[in-house]
């Protein structure tokens, strides 16, 4: 496995300590930076650039979704994974909105927190299947920035449900290309016609309209 830089933003110092032994020693990636909070993470960033960051999203001074908002706005190529405890959900839809590439639980196993890390450091995104249901239980609690949801599915060729099927399993757009025997350019073309009719802001808000709308179950 590729030695993926990550950062790890949590204030419980002996979680951060427990998982930075877990991804040094069982090879999951190397931990070249660790923040106590938002603030403390925006300042690493200044000077050094992860693969990926682990970030708490309940923490003092600066909580998580402040620090992913500034920091993707700075970093738009930051590839982002929130630690989600249950509860947390009703700071997810402005994350989303953010640009973080995925959810994982705190009390995931090394099997799933490898697949998380690999998929989001090679630029796909994760989403724990746990909390995309508790997302989708409470798309009636969202915020306004969410509302979209509420309007008829959108008029989707076969070809752009193939697509989308293919975006919400994780696919890169030279997956999607080759396994739909189409040029990734062509890919790139059907993900922002998707994103245009939905309404969706990104892959992680597309997820969620597929699973709405039942284009895709989990």
């Amino acid at each position: 496995m590729q030695e993926f830089k990550i950062i790890i933003a949590d204030d419980h110092i002996m979680f951060r300590d427990a998982l930075k032994m877990l991804i040094n020693n069982e090879g999951l990636g190397r931990v070249t930076g660790e923040a106590s909070n938002g603030r403390e993470l925006l300042d690493l960033l200044a000077v050094q650039m992860p693969d990926l960051v682990l970030l708490d999203i309940s923490m003092p001074v600066m909580n998580g979704v402040d620090a992913c908002i500034e920091a993707v706005a700075k970093y738009p190529d930051l590839k982002i994974l929130a630690l989600s405890m249950f509860g947390d959900e009703e700071y997810y839809y402005k994350m989303i909105d953010a640009g973080v590439k995925g959810f994982v639980l705190k009390s995931s196993g090394m099997h799933e927190l490898e697949e998380a890390i690999t998929k989001i450091a090679s630029g796909e995104n994760y989403f724990s299947n746990e909390l995309l249901r508790r997302i989708i239980m409470n798309l009636g609690k969202r915020p306004k920035e969410m509302q979209n949801f509420d309007t008829p599915p959108a008029e989707l060729t076969p070809r752009e449900r193939e697509v989308l099927a293919l975006i919400c399993a994780g696919k890169t757009n030279d997956d999607i290309g080759e396994q739909l025997f189409i040029s990734p350019t062509t890919v790139k073309g059907h993900r922002r016609n998707l994103l245009s009719k939905t309404g969706c802001n990104n892959t992680a808000s597309l997820v969620m309209y597929a699973i709405k709308h039942q284009i895709i179950t989990v």
